[in-house]
């Protein structure tokens, strides 16, 4: 349905215009008119209009004058301009107006056809990216929160990796590299004790949370997540490594201003934690430094630098070049490693030259907790005398070149061991599981027996012999049957049936249907070639 204006002073226009409408849009125009300006712009603001036939004399206000109205309180109306010739350049004022299209009167029906044909399509054009463009931001706010809780869960369960990590900055619009965690908790009292049922007030939050989660983007430009019995677990990106005092101050600010509203809202008490700056992929670091300090302070909102949760360092250290040093090691990039290390070891040099029992202890205690990575990872074997001589070895050292060669090769073989060690326990793996297939081919054999017998679950079995080989267990376990079948073949005292019995196929059928579409003949044929 289309809503048309007609505004002409003369009543034969008017009644024309009708005429043509009707006869020829049956059903699909609302028509309403008026004859003077000010008819005009009042009927225009309760009428609402998509189109308007406007003609350029009017008694009182002009036509002119009366779209420039119009104009300010419906930007998308779409004017066709009716003028007697004599009148059409001055009708050319309203260029800049947006008509649509000019008629000299007298007019004919097929000029009023064409316009108002143009005009519709236009307006339904318009109406259909509107429609496409809301189904897509009802599909986007349907989606946005689920990968919002994704990206939550791969922080707080320490599941995200680079490559994960740019996914969900893709997708979330995230261009910053550093950003804070922050706890807001429901359930506790006024003085911040907890309550007795956590679990029992986040099930009664659960129909609150889509208006939780608006109050709290209207608040902080952040990632939410879902409601973890009484927690939501929130990312708020920035753009610097350390929050200064100013911006900490506006930060705990912003979230008393959200815990009063969400206090107003619920009738339940929140309290709200913020943890420190952190790179994306050490984010598990500000949650736990927010969850320390939900534990440790009974205020409204706690920061943890206000706390002094978690590790203060003293002027000057290289708390990033730590960091990056670590997350190389647990990524298992090697060469990254060697390069954070070298860096490392050159700030202790130059920062402490005169203290080298103390470059030489932390050497020892980063080397500890290098291996103490690559053991959690398994990418290391646990052996409780297997650092027998470290001590020893690193008070030994009498020069400092000495303790640089030793701290870099043994942080670059803990990376090296988080993904070699993998690396080797799946090709023994998959190697063990080849012996067993070739073992056990005749017999009726599965994926779960061949899972079982190296001790690994059917599925992550599936997808590790396919990574290592290059086939699927099934497409590996055919090809040994069918390469067999091919060497049994050739004596002619064994028959179809007793060969397709002697690799595994215990239906001579379908042996020989296997055989022909892994090889292209029957197995009679192959024996006759």
């Amino acid at each position: 349905m289309y809503k048309l204006m007609l505004a002409d002073d003369e009543g034969i226009v008017i009644d024309s215009l009708k005429f043509i409408v009707d006869k020829n849009f049956p059903g699909l125009c609302e028509v309403a008119s008026a004859k003077t300006g000010r008819q005009v712009i009042e009927l225009a603001e309760s009428f609402k209009p998509d189109i308007a036939f406007m003609d350029i004399q009017m008694p009182g206000i002009n036509g002119i004058e009366a779209m420039k109205e119009i104009k300010r309180f419906n930007s998308n109306i779409i004017f066709i301009v009716m003028s007697a010739y004599d009148k059409f350049d001055y009708a050319r004022e309203a260029i800049g107006l947006g008509v649509m299209d000019y008629l000299n009167k007298p007019f004919t029906k097929e000029m009023i056809v064409d316009v108002l044909t143009r005009a519709m399509g236009q307006i339904k054009k318009a109406r259909d990216e509107r429609s496409r463009e809301l189904l897509i931001r009802e599909k986007i706010e349907t989606v946005t929160p689920v990968i919002e809780s994704g990206f939550i869960y791969s922080v707080i369960f320490q599941e995200s990796y680079a490559e994960d990590i740019n996914n969900y900055r893709e997708l979330l619009g995230i261009s910053q590299e550093y950003g804070y965690m922050l706890v807001i908790a429901a359930g506790d009292d006024e003085d911040g004790r907890s309550l007795s049922n956590p679990v029992g007030t986040g099930i009664r939050l659960q129909e609150h949370y889509p208006k939780l989660r608006e109050m709290i983007k209207g608040k902080l430009n952040c990632v939410v997540g879902p409601l973890l019995s009484n927690k939501i677990i929130c990312f708020v990106p920035t753009a610097d490594s350390v929050m200064d005092y100013g911006e900490r101050s506006a930060v705990i600010e912003r979230c008393a201003e959200l815990r009063r509203d969400l206090n107003e809202k619920t009738g339940v008490h929140f309290r709200i934690a913020i943890g420190g700056n952190e790179q994306l992929l050490s984010l598990s670091s500000s949650y736990t430094q927010a969850l320390q300090a939900l534990k440790f302070s009974r205020q409204g909102v706690a920061h943890a630098k206000d706390l002094s949760v978690g590790c203060a360092y003293e002027p000057d250290y290289p708390v990033e070049l730590e960091k990056q040093l670590f997350l190389s090691i647990e990524q298992g990039k090697v060469a990254e490693t060697g390069e954070d290390a070298k860096r490392y070891f050159t700030w202790m040099e130059q920062t402490y030259p005169d203290r080298f029992t103390d470059i030489r202890l932390k050497c020892l205690e980063f080397v500890l907790w290098a291996e103490r990575i690559a053991y959690l990872s398994g990418g290391m074997v646990y052996v409780f005398t297997y650092r027998t001589e470290y001590l020893p070895t690193v008070m030994g050292f009498e020069t400092t070149d000495e303790a640089r060669r030793w701290f870099v090769e043994k942080m670059t073989q803990a990376a090296s061991n988080v993904t070699n060690k993998k690396e080797e326990k799946v090709g023994n793996v998959v190697s063990e599981a080849r012996q067993y297939i070739e073992k056990n081919f005749a017999k009726d054999i599965s994926l779960d027996d061949v899972a079982g017998s190296v001790d690994v679950s059917p599925y992550y079995f599936t997808r590790m012999f396919k990574e290592e080989t290059g086939e699927t267990f099934v497409e590996y376990l055919t090809k040994l049957r069918i390469n067999r079948a091919k060497e049994l073949i050739k004596d002619p005292l064994m028959t179809i049936g007793e060969i397709g019995q002697a690799v595994g196929y215990a239906d001579p059928n379908y042996f020989s249907r296997i055989f022909k579409k892994t090889t292209g003949m029957t197995p009679s044929e192959f024996r006759s070639r």
